[in-house]
């Protein structure tokens, strides 16, 4: 990993993936594996994402109701979700913090609480998502669990997750256009909070963590959610600001945001990232150009299309994967889907995909006729 993020080949092109619980489900059942089978120890992924509590207010879950197939629950982000259990994602259903003076008022619980690191609990990035979990396991024993198998990332959201979580992202683009220096300055208040979480998650892993994984959505499939000076106003600061703190502390920074980022993108070569993620196909985002485009000035994670990888095709997906390969060429890549692996990819495709990449991700690189000058 850290070779191949500092533009360099090592051995072989790093390969890991987020997964679906229901993906994991699916794969278990068709490769005829136990019921404790983890993709990451099975093909011996080369990283692996851990999240601390990053709630707002560090409180258990309130639950609404709940039944056989569905759970609705209040967070730690004042934010009411409902959580089918069949269904792959929860909806949003309302916030506490639905006006710009509410938000004002609001008060963060302490990022340096040892809650967030040290002690099991609820938490809403953790508990409410693909899956459904109450009380999760303590962060730092989660690192220590990992650690000995794995280069270990930490996380942190910034501003731009936040208010999608904590306000939702009507209100939030409606306020931008509305108040514009108002929610700016809150905006800034929530940014200085998060990067107190990760300098606190940084001090709790006590040397322990290997990077760190930033999270923030600007974007969407045809270009930003918002003007990208308003970004760069009030968001791009925070961010600077992470990174920053991550090489402080001799950690590569990842940054994960969906989308097609290609109106910022320099603007995260210029902060110094080490890499970008997911690199989403379907928004137009494509690694081998890009790599054409930058060069080593920054690193690709991700970038192989979901999409083809829930055909099942073979033929498709060899195709994909090693043209995607070329970005691989110098260093500078990390192979993984263009966002996460779904239930709609069977077993028998990702076993597919994971022996693609280490046959043909081996340095010298040999891409057969997917090989393209770069």
């Amino acid at each position: 990993m850290n070779k191949a993020l500092n533009h360099e080949e090592p051995d072989r092109v790093p390969v890991s993936d987020f997964f679906w619980e229901s993906f994991v489900k699916r794969w278990r059942r068709e490769l005829n594996l136990t019921e404790s089978a983890n993709p990451y120890y099975y093909y011996d992924l080369d990283w692996i994402v851990t999240t601390p509590n990053m709630d707002p207010k560090i409180q258990s879950f309130e639950t609404v109701r709940e039944d056989e197939t569905e759970v609705v629950v209040k967070t730690g982000f004042l934010t009411t979700m409902r959580k089918k259990f069949d269904f792959p994602m929860p909806e949003f259903v309302s916030w506490e913090l639905d006006t710009i003076e509410k938000l004002e008022a609001f008060e963060f619980d302490d990022p340096y609480d040892k809650r967030r690191y040290f002690e099991a609990g609820d938490n809403q990035i953790a508990g409410v998502g693909d899956g459904f979990e109450r009380n999760s396991p303590a962060w730092i024993e989660t690192v220590k669990k990992l650690r000995p198998d794995f280069p270990v990332y930490g996380s942190i959201i910034e501003c731009s997750e936040c208010i999608t979580r904590m306000l939702g992202q009507g209100n939030s683009l409606l306020w931008m256009g509305m108040y514009p220096e108002q929610f700016g300055e809150q905006i800034n208040r929530i940014g200085q909070f998060y990067l107190d979480c990760m300098k606190a998650q940084i001090k709790a892993a006590d040397g322990l963590l290997d990077g760190m994984v930033i999270w923030g959505d600007v974007a969407y499939k045809q270009t930003m959610l918002f003007d990208p000076e308003y970004w760069r106003e009030y968001f791009k600061p925070w961010v600077k600001a992470m990174i920053d703190e991550c090489h402080k502390n001799n950690l590569p920074a990842i940054y994960h945001g969906c989308g097609n980022v290609e109106l910022i993108f320099e603007d995260f070569i210029e902060m110094g990232l080490d890499a970008y993620n997911p690199l989403e196909v379907k928004a137009n985002m494509d690694a081998v150009e890009l790599k054409r485009k930058f060069g080593n000035k920054i690193g690709y994670c991700g970038n192989n299309n979901i999409q083809v990888w829930e055909t099942g095709d073979k033929e498709l997906i060899r195709k994909e994967v090693l043209r995607k390969l070329n970005a691989a060429k110098g260093g500078g890549f990390i192979f993984q889907s263009d966002h996460s692996v779904s239930s709609e990819v069977s077993g028998e495709t990702y076993d597919y995909i994971v022996k693609l990449v280490r046959k043909y991700g081996k340095y010298p690189l040999d891409l057969q006729e997917f090989d393209e000058e770069m």
